[in-house]
């Protein structure tokens, strides 16, 4: 007995010891079997990250664990994902291991967990799923590779994306778990399926299910002989819409052949409820209702290449209402009489039929009707909507969760007709449509605009594409509005994702640009009580005008008054083109600072950073005016500050803009023609004004007339650049050229012309000696170089340059004056008038009488005459740097000593 225990424990001990030590042998083995069955079988590239195999896992039976498996598409489709899977779970029977690769192979049980299948059909019919190597194999052949015998399968929380361009259909099912149980070996067997998923469906660029909770609790009849599936018990939810089907699907070698019916368990309304995603339902197990809402539906019928299933889907509903508990009001005389049908299995030709759509709360009714042809084609709509809504009723018997609050009095009575193709291609001379809808008494508000916007009325009447709007009148902040014109394109913008275009007169007593001023916000992620992660949007303390991507209009406007930020602008008009998030400003004209201005121009917010191009006409602006309301005029002219009188300019600007739509001075762009018409200065009011009146002892500042003076600007680089410009001041000629920056620093030269009556009456017989001449016919040239800034100026006289140019003008006029002696010295002597042997005095003028001698000796030693000629330069210098120096250090005002001449 013994021996046989040990024999025993020894057979279970070798039984062990294989069992562990089977997944080294056969694990390298099973990598190459795997990977050489996938890609021989499949037209794909087939990889994954690792094998393993267990015998312990779900012992008697070996696990195979496949880990992260990918199948990569080949052309037409290269490099597209049709598959990844994280883990792939395979039990079968130890003895499968055993088999060579050219046996088949049984699986029990398949898993495929966090999985994403890419499925993708083109244009042309091509599917990416088309992977499987055609089988070459004779009929002769007993060669059978592969057999799948599962009783069980699963795939948990997957996902499968559908694209069938052919078709325009779009499917994306997330958080997918679907698992059976059966015994597929069996030519005859049930299949017991559950199945849950978020769907989302889009055809033809129109969403139908939007992550709509789909579940499907179903046994199978299967005939995999006939590849024929038969619904049995069943039952099924979208959103908590309940359904039951019966009938079957066949999947046939040309085409899948079904007959299908479908209906909702019980007629209670709740169905209805149940058929709105639950996110905007919650709660209708407490909801009261009376009447019936029934779906019943058949789809039968061939698929394939060309038709669809046929289908005939009827939805019903008599005399229904509903009322939430914790809402005080109810809709009541609900009735719905709606199908779907398709006759002869084309898909252009299925078509939904409104026959009746109606409801009521308190007295408001509202009703519609039409149909929906064409779907899959060019979509034929005809619709008939009427009635008359207090909008804040809905949220009173509906529970809704809104950012803004229904309100105001909806009334309708439309008929429209259109295809889509006009639609899309602005062909709407094809659009059919008739008569009139209003609002009254709409208010709008939102944490984005600062202030309420309330809609009095707008009245819209519809004829063909245009509709009209006769009347509409808003008002929000300090702003009133009164507007008139028409939309060319309302259902164009409301169907699809066009510009909403139009034509408008409009008309405002006060219009603040403020009152439109966006609240800039910034998405902030945060985690709730359940650690969950939220995004929420919080304001930035910033604000922004933006021009809406979603309008193409003209605007002929005309306002009394419009406030901007701290300037107000009167009897403001022209005409406001709004296209492609750029306002167009043509002929715009507008009296401010006691003149006009005339703009032309625009103002686009298309890109990150909004830019301006603009033509200014500024027309008799008061210049303190400007100067105090403008942060341009500011940094343009900042003397502008110690100026008092009337401005003319032309300016050519463009630039970058900040939010608030200033412009950024730094990145201007442009040039100005400006003229003073009447103008006077106080020195007092600018720094550089003051230290110039301040050292220039000969000028009083306040008795300056700048009228008429024009000067040309350039500006580029946050520099402004002055042209030369040459004006006159009671005599004097000033010549100013030079630039500054928008930083207030500044490099300009100031060149004086000073007439000598300005220096004194001793000054000008000092000169006159030296010269020769009168006072009155000369002039000192003084520059001085302007740097600093405008709050801190450094003012530097050129003292040697004046000194300079004074000396040569002096020496220069002596020169000329003793030549010109010299010349009637030499004509006296000729004449006989004047003693040869006499010496020649440059001072001498008296005619000398009666004398006659060689013209040589009339001639002055050169070594004399440059000897008087550096020492009367010398006395000249010195005599300048007297006069300049008393003219600059003089403390007091010189007065004009020729007034009174």
């Amino acid at each position: 007995m013994k021996k046989a225990l040990k024999i025993f424990g020894f057979i279970i001990l070798t039984i062990i010891i294989l069992l562990i030590v089977a997944p080294f042998v056969f694990e390298s083995q099973l990598k190459d079997l795997v990977k050489k069955t996938m890609n021989d079988n499949l037209n794909a590239q087939v990889d994954f990250k690792d094998i393993d195999l267990s015998m312990f896992r779900s012992f008697p039976q070996a696990t195979l664990v496949i880990e992260d498996l990918s199948i990569i598409n080949n052309e037409p489709f290269k490099g597209d994902t049709l598959a990844l899977g994280e883990e792939v779970t395979l039990e079968m029977s130890i003895k499968e291991l055993f088999k060579s690769s050219e046996e088949a192979k049984k699986i029990d049980r398949l898993s495929l967990n966090n999985a994403y299948v890419n499925i993708k059909v083109d244009s042309l019919g091509n599917a990416n799923y088309d992977i499987a190597v055609e089988d070459t194999t004779t009929s002769t052949s007993n060669s059978k590779p592969f057999s799948l015998d599962l009783k069980h399968y699963e795939i948990n929380n997957s996902r499968v994306k559908y694209d069938d361009k052919s078709s325009k259909i779009s499917m994306n099912i997330e958080n997918l778990n679907h698992e059976g149980n059966g015994d597929f070996s069996l030519d005859q067997s049930e299949l017991d399926t559950y199945s849950e998923a978020l769907v989302s469906l889009d055809y033809d660029g129109v969403n139908y299910l939007n992550q709509n909770s789909v579940i499907l609790d179903a046994v199978f009849q299967m005939d995999l002989e006939n590849m024929k599936y038969t619904f049995l018990e069943n039952e099924a939810k979208v959103n908590q819409l309940p359904l039951t089907f019966d009938g079957y699907v066949q999947v046939n070698k040309e085409d899948t052949e079904m007959d299908i019916t479908f209906k909702t368990p019980s007629s209670d309304f709740k169905n209805f409820l149940g058929v709105i995603p639950e996110i905007y339902a919650k709660n209708i197990e407490n909801v009261d209702t009376n009447g019936d809402f029934v779906v019943n539906g058949r789809i039968f019928g061939k698929a394939d290449d060309t038709f669809i299933p046929k289908m005939d889907i009827k939805i019903t509903s008599n005399n229904a209402s509903f009322k939430y508990p914790d809402l005080p009001k109810s809709v009541q005389d609900i009735n719905l009489d709606m199908e779907v049908l398709n006759d002869t299995g084309l898909a252009e030709e299925t078509y939904i039929n409104i026959k009746n759509a109606t409801f009521r709360i308190d007295q408001d009714r509202f009703s519609a009707n039409g149909n929906i042809s064409n779907l899959t084609e060019n979509m034929l709509v005809d619709l008939a909507l009427k009635g008359t809504i207090n909008l804040a009723n809905i949220s009173q018997a509906y529970p809704m969760e809104m950012e803004q609050d229904l309100n105001g009095i909806l009334t309708a009575d439309v008929k429209t007709s259109f295809d889509m193709n006009s639609i899309e291609k602005e062909q709407y001379q094809n659009v059919k449509s008739s008569g009139t809808a209003s609002i009254r008494n709409f208010k709008y508000s939102s944490p984005e605009i600062p202030n309420e916007v309330q809609i009095a009325n707008a009245d819209m009447s519809f004829n063909q594409g245009n509709v009209r709007v006769p009347d509409l009148k808003m008002t929000t902040g300090k702003t009133d509005i009164s507007a008139s014109g028409s939309l060319q394109n309302l259902i164009g913008f409301l169907l699809t994702d066009e510009q909403l275009k139009g034509n408008f007169q409009v008309q405002s007593n006060t219009f603040s640009v403020n009152d439109f001023m966006v609240a800039e916000t910034e998405e902030i992620t945060t985690t709730d009580e359940n650690g969950k992660d939220q995004t929420v949007a919080k304001t930035t303390g910033k604000e922004a005008v933006k021009v809406p991507s979603f309008l193409d209009m003209e605007l002929r406007f005309t306002a009394n008054t419009v406030i901007y930020d701290n300037l107000e602008l009167k009897n403001a008009k022209g005409l406001l083109i709004i296209r492609d998030e750029t306002a167009r400003l043509q002929d715009i004209s507008t009296n401010i600072f006691n003149g006009s201005i005339g703009m032309n121009g625009l103002v686009s917010t298309k890109n990150q950073t909004p830019v301006f191009e603009m033509d200014l006409n500024l027309n008799s602006l008061d210049i303190a005016s400007s100067f105090n309301g403008l942060e341009l005029m500011q940094s343009l002219a900042p003397l502008a500050s110690a100026i008092e009188g009337k401005l003319q300019s032309t300016m050519s600007l463009k630039g970058n803009l900040n939010e608030d739509l200033t412009p950024q001075l730094s990145s201007l762009v442009g040039n100005a023609l400006a003229e003073l018409l009447t103008a006077e200065i106080n020195p007092e009011k600018a720094a550089l004004l003051s230290k110039l009146d301040s050292q220039l002892n000969f000028i009083d500042f306040n008795d300056i007339d700048l009228s008429k003076l024009k000067t040309n600007l350039t500006f580029q680089d946050g520099m402004v650049q002055i042209a030369p410009m040459n004006f006159n001041i009671k005599g004097i000629d000033f010549q100013v050229a030079g630039s500054h920056g928008f930083d207030m620093n500044m490099n300009y030269d100031l060149k004086l012309h000073v007439p000598a009556r300005y220096l004194g009456s001793e000054v000008g017989k000092t000169l006159g000696k030296l010269s020769g001449e009168t006072i009155e016919n000369t002039t000192v040239e003084l520059p001085i170089g302007i740097t600093g800034n405008f709050q801190s100026p450094q003012i530097k006289v050129n003292m040697q340059q004046a000194v300079n140019n004074l000396t040569q003008k002096v020496v220069a006029q002596q020169k000329k004056n003793l030549e010109n002696k010299a010349v009637d010295a030499i004509n006296d002597i000729l004449q006989g008038k004047r003693d040869p042997n006499k010496p020649f005095d440059k001072n001498d003028t008296t005619a000398v009488n009666n004398q006659k001698t060689d013209t040589t000796s009339a001639k002055v030693p050169v070594t004399k005459r440059d000897s008087i000629n550096k020492s009367s330069q010398k006395q000249v210098e010195d005599a300048a740097k007297n006069i300049l120096g008393g003219l600059l250090n003089n403390s007091r005002k010189k007065k004009d000593t020729t007034k009174n001449n």
